[in-house]
C-alpha cells in the first residue's frame, strides 16, 4: 500500500524536475510512512512513499524488470500474486523480491496492457516503458484505489494517488463549476471530474496510455447486467455459492506480513466479514468500534455482541463532538468538497485501528452488491404508490405526510416517508436520484447567486442518466445496483474509506468488492436478492450459519455520527462560523440569505436540514482553503 505519483514529459523537452517530483511525493507522506523510493529519466519520474505490507524488506519502489526496460509505482495489493509469480517463473522470469509489485511488471512484459485482466485486488499504477517511451497508467475494475492526472500547457502529465500532489505542479487551480453544481445535489463531485478544472480521475477498470503519439484511454472490465428477460436456473443453489464465493475472497484477502483486524460496526456486512476472519485466524481478532451516545445511531452494542460471540478482541470508544475538533482539516484531505460526514466515524474508528493493527478488513460494498439500501425496494412500492388514485395520493397520503413533525433520529419515519412521496410520481430513474438528493434543480437556483446560474448548467440528473443509459435493458433493480456501484460507492463509500483510513496510515480491504464474487452476484436473479419491503436477503439467507439471529435479520443503520443534534448543540459555534455572511459570499456562488435560511430551519426544529448544512459547509470550507 502505498501513495504514488509521477511525470511524464513527452517530449526531450521540458525535462523532468526531479525537485517537482520529490514535492510531489512528500504531500503523500501518510500514506506510506516507512519508506519512499524515485525513479528519474529525462521523460518519466516515478515516485512512491510506501506502506509496508507485504515483503517489509524487499518490496521497495519503484520496482523494475530484468533489463530495466520497465518500471513501476504501486498502490495496493494483488491478491492473486503467489499464483501468478509461479506461473512466470514458470516461463523464466526471474524476481529479486517476494513482493505483488514485481509481478505487475513481468506480467506486463508477458501480456501487455492486458496484464490487468488477471489481477485480482485493488490497485494503482504507473508504468513506465522505456522501449515503447509509453506510460501507462491503471485503476481496479471497482475503483477501491484512487488515482489522478492532469496534462499540463507543455502537454507534461502529471498523476498522483490524491489531488494534492498535481496540487504542487503548475497546474491551473481554476474550479469546475460544472462539478461543484453536481456535488450540491449528490455531496460527492462524480467521477472523472473533480473540483479543479485541470486534474481529471481516472475511471474504474481504465488504462491510461500516455505516448509521444498522445494521450488515450481504455476500459477493460466492467460488471455484468443480464437481460432483463434472461433464463435462470431455479435449481441453483444461490445462497451456498455466495458463502463460498465470501470465504474465498476474505481468505485471499488476508495476505499480510503485519497485524490484521476488522472494522465492526454490528451491521451485516462487517459481521460476515469477521466472523469469516475467525475461521481463518489462529489467534483472536482484533475488532474495532466507534459508538454514539444516542440510540437511533449507536450500533456498538451489537457490535459488541458480535465480538463477544466470535471471541474477538474488541476495542470500542464512544464519540462524542469534542473529539472533533479537526473536522476543518478532516474535511480538507479529500482536497475537494466531500460531504458524508460518516468521514468522522471512519477517520476515528481508523486512529482507534491503527495503534493495534496496520491492515483491517470492511464490509464496504455489501449494499451495491447484495442490494442493501432502501431504494433497491422503493421503487417497488412507487409503482404502487402511483396506482392510487390521485384524491388519495394528493387529498390523504402527501398532506398527512408532510404534517409529520421533524424529527433528528437517525433516518426517522417522517424523514422516510416525506422523500418518498415527493419521489414516488417521478419515473423510474429520476425516481431513483430523487431519494438521493440533496438540493435538486429548483433548490440550486435559490441557493447560488443570480450571477452564477447565469453561466448555465446540465441537470445533475446526467450524472446517474449517463450509466443509466448503459443498462436499460436490465431487471430495474440490477440497472439500481450498477448506478450505485458507479455513482454512490465509487465516489463516496470508497473514497470516504481510502483518505480515512490512509490518513491513519492503515490499510483497508474490502473482500465484498472482490470482482470474481461481484461480477458472479450480479448474474444472480433478482428475485432472489429482494422483497416487497425486504433487502440483502441472499446474504441474510447465505450467512445464516454463521451470524447471531439479531443481527443477520437486524435493519440497516448505517456508520453516521448524531449530526443533527450537534448542529444544534456542541457543534453550532462552528457551523455558525462557516455560515457568516462573508465566508458565504467569498464563494462567490453562494447565496447567503438562502443558506442562513436553512441553517435557521434546522436550528429552530422546524426541519432537519442536516444533509444540506453539511454540504454548504464543506464547499464553503473548500473555497477558503482553494478558491483561486
Amino acid at each position: 500500500m502505498c501513495g504514488i505519483c509521477g511525470i511524464y514529459s513527452p517530449k526531450a523537452t521540458p525535462k523532468v524536475s526531479e525537485g517537482l517530483l520529490r514535492r510531489m511525493n512528500s504531500s503523500l507522506e501518510r500514506r506510506g510512512p516507512d519508506d519512499e523510493g524515485y525513479f528519474v529519466s529525462d521523460r518519466i519520474g516515478l515516485a512512491m512513499r510506501r506502506l509496508s505490507i507485504i515483503d517489509l524488506t524487499g518490496g521497495a519502489q519503484p520496482l523494475f524488470n530484468e533489463d530495466k526496460s520497465i518500471w513501476i509505482v504501486f498502490n495496493g495489493e494483488i491478491y492473486n500474486f503467489i499464483e501468478l509469480r509461479r506461473e512466470l517463473v514458470s516461463l523464466g522470469h526471474q524476481f529479486r523480491t517476494a513482493s505483488d509489485t514485481e509481478v505487475i511488471v513481468h506480467l506486463y512484459e508477458e501480456m501487455g496492457e492486458r496484464c490487468v485482466d488477471r489481477l485480482n485486488g485493488m490497485f494503482a499504477f504507473g508504468l513506465w516503458d522505456s522501449r515503447n517511451s509509453k506510460l501507462v497508467l491503471a485503476r481496479d475494475r471497482l475503483g477501491i484505489k484512487p488515482l489522478f492526472y492532469s496534462a499540463g500547457s507543455d502537454n507534461v502529465i502529471y498523476f498522483g494517488s490524491e489531488i494534492k500532489a498535481l496540487l504542487r505542479a503548475p497546474i491551473d487551480r481554476a474550479p469546475d463549476y460544472q462539478a461543484l453544481y453536481d456535488y450540491l445535489s449528490l455531496m460527492y463531485v462524480p467521477t472523472p471530474s473533480t473540483a479543479f478544472r485541470d486534474i481529471r480521475k481516472l475511471p474504474p477498470a481504465s488504462l491510461l496510455i500516455c505516448s509521444p503519439d498522445g494521450i488515450k484511454i481504455k476500459s477493460y472490465w466492467d460488471i455484468p447486467v443480464p437481460e432483463a428477460s434472461a433464463s435462470e436456473d431455479r435449481n441453483r443453489d444461490y445462497e451456498h455459492e455466495v458463502i463460498d464465493l465470501i470465504e474465498g475472497a476474505v481468505s485471499r484477502q488476508m495476505i499480510s506480513d503485519v497485524p490484521i483486524g476488522a472494522f465492526l460496526s454490528g451491521g451485516l456486512d462487517s459481521t460476515t466479514i469477521a466472523a469469516i476472519m475467525v475461521k481463518n485466524l489462529k489467534a483472536k481478532l482484533k475488532t474495532f468500534t466507534i459508538g454514539f451516545d444516542r440510540k437511533s445511531y449507536d450500533e456498538s452494542a451489537d457490535a459488541r455482541l458480535v465480538a463477544q460471540t466470535l471471541g474477538c478482541d474488541h476495542t470500542e470508544q464512544m464519540v462524542s463532538p469534542d473529539m472533533v475538533e479537526s473536522i476543518p482539516e478532516l474535511l480538507d484531505y479529500f482536497d475537494e468538497p466531500f460531504a458524508d460526514y460518516s468521514a468522522i466515524p471512519t477517520f476515528l474508528v481508523s486512529r482507534l485501528a491503527v495503534s493495534k493493527v496496520k491492515v483491517t478488513l470492511t464490509g464496504d460494498g455489501g449494499d451495491e452488491v447484495f442490494a442493501g439500501y432502501p431504494t433497491h425496494v422503493a421503487y417497488k412500492l412507487s409503482a404502487i404508490f402511483r396506482s392510487f388514485p390521485a384524491w388519495l395520493k394528493n387529498g390523504l397520503i402527501k398532506p398527512l405526510v408532510f404534517a409529520l413533525p421533524a424529527s433528528m433520529e437517525r433516518i426517522s419515519f417522517d424523514y422516510k416517508a416525506k422523500r418518498f412521496v415527493t419521489g414516488a410520481d417521478l419515473d423510474f430513474e429520476r425516481g431513483h436520484y430523487w431519494w438521493k438528493v440533496i438540493f435538486n434543480e429548483e433548490e440550486k437556483k435559490l441557493l447560488l447567486s443570480h450571477d452564477f446560474m447565469k453561466s448555465g448548467f446540465s441537470d445533475s440528473y446526467e450524472v446517474l442518466g449517463r450509466h443509466f443509459a448503459k443498462v436499460r435493458n436490465g431487471h430495474p433493480l440490477n440497472q439500481l445496483l450498477y448506478v450505485d456501484a458507479k455513482t454512490f460507492l465509487l465516489d463516496d463509500n470508497l473514497v470516504k474509506v481510502d483518505r480515512m483510513t490512509m490518513i491513519n496510515s492503515l490499510e483497508a480491504r474490502v473482500p465484498l468488492l472482490d470482482h470474481e464474487l461481484v461480477e458472479k452476484v450480479a448474474m444472480m436473479p433478482p428475485r432472489v436478492k429482494t422483497r416487497l419491503l425486504e433487502t440483502k436477503i441472499l446474504l441474510r439467507k447465505a450467512v445464516r450459519n454463521l451470524l447471531p439471529t439479531k443481527i443477520r435479520k437486524g435493519k440497516k443503520k448505517g456508520f453516521t455520527p448524531p449530526l443533527p443534534h450537534w448542529i444544534r448543540g456542541e457543534l453550532k459555534p462552528l457551523v455558525t462560523e462557516y455560515f457568516s455572511d462573508h465566508k458565504l459570499r467569498d464563494t462567490g456562488i453562494l447565496n447567503p440569505t438562502y443558506c442562513k435560511k436553512i441553517l435557521d430551519e434546522h436550528l429552530s426544529g422546524m426541519r432537519d436540514n442536516n444533509r444540506q448544512i453539511w454540504t454548504i459547509l464543506a464547499l464553503v470550507r473548500w473555497f477558503e482553503k482553494h478558491k483561486a
